[in-house]
């Protein structure tokens, strides 16, 4: 007799305090002026609520799936939030009790005084690292954890309840091998490139585990428009090398609810159409176009990051 597959454990999403809230202040004072005066303002304002940060509408809809959706076997949320800082226990009060203040069900945290944050994601089981910090994404993406950097800003104004997430593709989703003919090789190359092996799946890139794990959450929910979650496909890629693309994506077993094949179109305001809390892309250029509309995660993965 077979044993019985597990079930899937929850989506886990570990987040920087600066990702989170709005600590652009004090990390200025910090940077001027060092840990003491830092020390000594946090102090002082513990109980002054910090304001959102640019990751914290995708929190708060990513939390606010456990109450959407039914607890996984034995009372397992579908999401739990991690919190990474490299503050003190001490001066992180102000960010527990803002955590509090806005009624977000975060209870796991690490707070490490200054040394890297990155090694305890792995620990804790994340499928995705939001950070401040490119070098922490940097080395999480090295040891095999979906991570993007996030520019810190205020958060963005709401828009809908949906969550809605989006990828590029090359480098992001997939492996690089394509994008690195593309760049060595020139488009023309690319486009035989892509033709020729339209039937061979792609690789699987840094996020592809992530896409599994949120393709997983979306199945806790009934599919079409009243699903609380939608995803996306924005890449520069156009037909025919569409194909490879589709024909991967069914190979994994994966939904994506959108498709945008741009052909090297600024994909800023697509992405705005789309409503995306967040878009995730491994070109400083399109992360800048898509920063001026949504809230935008840089990749430095592959052959765009040597």
């Amino acid at each position: 007799m077979e044993a019985a597959t597990p079930p899937p454990g929850p989506l886990v999403v570990a987040i920087s305090s600066r990702a989170l809230f709005d600590l652009e202040e004090s990390h200025r004072l910090f940077e001027r002026e060092g840990i003491e005066a830092y020390q000594a303002y946090q102090r002082e304002r513990e109980d002054e609520v910090l304001a959102p940060g640019i990751a914290f509408p995708l929190v708060r809809k990513l939390l606010a799936l456990n109450a959407a959706a039914p607890v996984g076997e034995g009372g397992v949320p579908r999401v739990e939030v991690i919190l990474l800082s490299r503050n003190s226990s001490d001066t992180g009060l102000r960010i527990f009790n803002s955590i509090q203040h806005h009624g977000l069900d975060i209870s796991r945290a690490t707070f490490t005084s200054g040394a890297p944050t990155w090694p305890y994601v792995r620990p804790f089981g994340a499928d995705l690292f939001l950070s401040a910090n490119p070098e922490s994404v940097r080395r999480a993406l090295e040891h095999g954890i979906a991570a993007a950097t996030i520019l810190p800003a205020k958060a963005p104004a709401h828009r809908h309840n949906q969550l809605r997430i989006a990828f590029d593709g090359d480098a992001v989703i997939f492996g690089d091998e394509s994008e690195r003919v593309s760049r060595e090789q020139g488009v023309e190359a690319f486009g035989r490139h892509e033709r020729e092996r339209a039937r061979e799946p792609l690789s699987g890139g840094p996020f592809r585990g992530f896409l599994d794990a949120l393709h997983r959450l979306q199945e806790a929910f009934p599919p079409g428009e009243d699903s609380p979650i939608r995803t996306a496909l924005v890449t520069a890629r156009s037909a025919p090398a569409h194909e490879r693309v589709i024909r991967t994506l069914r190979e994994w077993g994966v939904r994506l609810d959108e498709a945008l094949f741009l052909g090297g179109r600024p994909k800023g305001p697509f992405l705005e159409t789309f409503g995306a809390d967040i878009f995730f892309d491994d070109s400083d250029e399109n992360i800048a176009s898509a920063r001026s509309h949504v809230a935008a995660g840089h990749v430095p993965h592959g052959v765009a990051n040597s």
